[in-house]
């Protein structure tokens, strides 16, 4: 299934599933990526950097939709949250909400969309959060009607 810029109705939720992140990746991510003291000494309270759980995100969302998307670009971020500290051994899972979605005033084979990421632990309250849009294919220009 291939997923156009109608599939992308305003209130549509993706559920992206879910990745628990390890003491050594986290390790690892911070020391080529975020080498500060809190992501990389496991011995005091060690915890994620909030640029992994925005790539934790993005993986779940282009393995769960954007992989299967005619999507062509991402305008940008819009607003990037980090909630609550993510540490070693706790679950994470992805769910994307399509905020908004609106067809191009210049472009008629394609339309924008809005939405809202979140990354939730467990207990279902989330750690991260972002809105962002993209811009996707709609149907009529792969079909030709």
């Amino acid at each position: 299934m291939t997923y156009f810029f109608e599939d992308f109705a305003p209130g549509r939720v993706f559920e992206l599933g879910s990745r628990t992140l390890s003491q050594g990746e986290i390790v690892g991510f911070a020391a080529e990526w975020d080498p500060q003291a809190i992501h990389v000494e496991a011995g005091n309270g060690l915890i994620a950097s909030g640029w992994q759980t925005v790539c934790v995100w993005m993986r779940l969302y282009v393995d769960a939709v954007l992989n299967h998307a005619a999507m062509l670009t991402a305008p940008g971020v819009e607003e990037l949250r980090w909630l609550r500290p993510v540490t070693p051994g706790m679950r994470l899972r992805g769910r994307t909400t399509i905020l908004e979605a609106w067809p191009s005033e210049r472009s008629p084979g394609r339309g924008t969309i809005r939405l809202r990421g979140e990354l939730l632990a467990d207990d279902g309250e989330p750690v991260m959060t972002m809105l962002a849009r993209g811009h996707a294919r709609r149907r009529a220009e792969e079909t030709g009607g």
